[in-house]
């Protein structure tokens, strides 16, 4: 950022909140001035990031003011029933929409982005007994944990119906993979349990897995459809990949622009929302830093959109989770389909297993009928003339 300080700080409850562009005065360009259209542009585009950044950072300070009304909005969470924030638009009710039972929210990330961790730190905020084992399991060393390969379902709080964290497995090096795992996910739908292949999984891995799904052997759970998603990025790995100069570094950037711009993942219009992890590992410049760069990288706001989770459990945190999973339980129920759409889709659906059934069935009569032609066709006659006996009928 132009004219920003070193600064090596943590957020902590009652820091004062300087922005490191604050005392940076910006050139003025004349009309005598001999810079090109090129530099203008460019002085625009940093004035505008500047601008972000001193957002995000004032959206810390906001924070400490919003405490006392922490009881209340996770409040609003735990009375949160499906379809409770639809918004009456275009002459429609909640009666006219396709309300789920459960609404599903999906979580996907690079690998060692903190998903399971984030599981856990948002069921901790509703849980009454703070001594409870964590839910989710965390591999705390990526290079040699299996990480999470059966998709799993964790309702929040615990026991209830109303909304439900989907943690899945990490994001593949390969773009292919990602797309095709999204795409299985968000149009067939998830169920807890199951276990995700990838095509480029070895040999080896599959056996392995597999091997552990059928030592689970339970029956098959509940397919529920995904209704918004929670993209987890990893803070310490967005750092190193946005001061990397090597294709090696800037891998991780690439993974997450490429999969977050899957257009399966987006609900009409809204993309999903971004949580920064490992924050408490960075100075709060670097975090407000990230979340101005993945803004810009991902083209979402990020003082409203991209949300900073520390591994933390500070009111001020607790606040960013409510924020957070209010943000996406509002823009779930604002995208559910309706009704009509269902029995449109649940019509086509009928009309092609009815006419996969015709096809069936002519196959099956047409077949019938050349068998039974080739039953009644008159057998080929077996008779021998003996010509060398029946020769002299012409010589006399």
């Amino acid at each position: 950022m132009g004219g920003e300080k070193t600064t090596s700080r943590f957020f902590t409850p009652g820091e004062e909140i300087i922005s490191p562009v604050d005392d940076f005065d910006f050139p003025l360009l004349s009309g005598d001035d001999e810079g090109s259209q090129d530099s203008w542009d460019s002085l625009v585009d940093q004035r505008r990031r500047d601008a972000v950044f001193r957002e995000v950072l004032q959206s810390y300070d906001q924070l400490r003011t919003r405490i006392g009304s922490l009881t209340d909005a996770k409040n609003k969470i735990l009375s949160y029933t499906p379809g409770a924030w639809i918004e009456n638009v275009g002459g429609m009710t909640l009666s006219d929409y396709d309300v789920p039972k459960t609404t599903s929210l999906l979580l996907i990330g690079p690998k060692g982005s903190g998903k399971s961790s984030l599981v856990n730190r948002i069921s901790k905020v509703f849980e009454n007994d703070k001594f409870a084992s964590e839910r989710a399991q965390v591999t705390y060393n990526s290079s040699v944990g299996d990480g999470t390969y059966f998709l799993q379902e964790y309702t929040i709080p615990r026991g209830s119906n109303s909304f439900s964290l989907y943690d899945t497995r990490s994001l593949s090096d390969d773009a292919s993979d990602n797309i095709n795992m999204i795409k299985l996910w968000i149009m067939e739908g998830v169920r807890h349990g199951e276990l995700v292949i990838r095509r480029s999984d070895s040999s080896s891995l599959r056996n392995r897995m597999r091997c552990k799904a059928r030592k689970i052997g339970c029956e098959p759970s509940v397919i529920r459809k995904v209704n918004f998603v929670i993209f987890v990025v990893d803070g310490l790995a967005v750092l190193k990949s946005m001061e990397g100069d090597s294709d090696v570094e800037k891998q991780y950037d690439q993974i997450v622009a490429t999969t977050f711009n899957c257009p399966y993942l987006s609900f009409r219009d809204d993309k999903p929302v971004v949580v920064v992890t490992h924050g408490d590992l960075l100075s709060l410049t670097d975090r407000a830093r990230i979340r101005t760069y993945l803004g810009e990288l991902l083209g979402i706001p990020p003082a409203k959109q991209i949300f900073d989770i520390p591994e933390s459990s500070d009111p001020e945190n607790e606040l960013i989770i409510i924020d957070m999973l209010r943000y996406c339980l509002e823009h779930a129920d604002r995208n559910l389909s309706c009704k009509s759409c269902a029995r449109n889709k649940g019509f086509r659906v009928s009309v092609m297993a009815f006419l996969n059934l015709l096809l069936v069935l002519g196959i099956a009569i047409i077949a019938f009928k050349m068998q039974h032609l080739n039953a009644h066709r008159i057998p080929k006659s077996n008779s021998h003339v003996d010509w060398r006996a029946i020769r002299h009928l012409w010589l006399d």
